[in-house]
């Protein structure tokens, strides 16, 4: 199975503090619009049953594929935040995660693993994930998503450490331009102890057990 793995030092992507656009009844309407016209420029008759309704339902569906511009990190995480003296590394791993690739609109889809080293506060666990989705939810590119979601973290937890790694499928790979039904890509951003320290990177590492469980799709 081949793999494309990147990891590069810290990059300052957009902060997550951005304004968010929300998207009224009228931006809708425009989308469901638009949508009509696609179908009927690539031939189809926008009259029969199973399309008669597709404009509304995509614009629908995008409204909840892009709702993560209308949330912010801090917002979903609210008062779960604790005091606690623990300095050892916590892992959610496995979370699954579906986005859409900003190139060409299409999924892309995997798993994110999220690791955190605790500086006098701890985070509600089932907040973890939805950190992910506010900016999984979004058109990105897995690079950008993947520094997004530590930095969100590092701000709101002022931890030790952050580690996020993703592991993808790109459908735009998959079913358009090469065709590669087996490739994945790795993207990793480590801030903190887990870039400034090998031996804790190692260490989280190997409680991950490696990488390229990926290929369950």
């Amino acid at each position: 199975m081949a793999k494309t793995v990147k990891s590069a030092k810290p990059v300052k992507s957009k902060p997550s503090s951005a304004p968010l656009h929300q998207l009224t009844p009228d931006s809708l309407e425009r989308i469901k619009k638009s949508i009509h016209s696609i179908l009927t420029e690539v031939g189809e008759d926008t009259t029969r049953e199973g399309l008669i309704d597709t404009p509304k339902r995509y614009a629908k569906a995008l409204d909840y594929l892009t709702s993560g511009y209308r949330k912010t990190a801090k917002e979903v995480v609210g008062d779960a935040l604790f005091t606690e003296g623990s300095s050892q590394i916590v892992i959610v791993r496995d979370i699954e995660l579906f986005s859409m690739c900003e190139h060409h609109m299409l999924p892309f889809y995997g798993k994110a693993h999220v690791a955190y080293i605790p500086n006098g506060k701890i985070i509600g666990l089932s907040k973890i994930p939805r950190i992910v989705d506010v900016f999984a939810r979004r058109l990105q590119v897995q690079e950008r998503l993947t520094n997004q979601i530590s930095e969100a973290l590092n701000e709101i937890l002022k931890p030790s450490g952050v580690a996020v790694i993703i592991e993808a499928f790109h459908l735009c790979m998959m079913m358009r331009g090469v065709e590669k039904q087996s490739s994945y890509t790795i993207t990793s951003s480590m801030l903190g102890d887990f870039y400034n320290d090998p031996l804790t990177r190692k260490e989280l590492m190997s409680l991950l057990g490696g990488l390229g469980g990926t290929g369950r799709r």
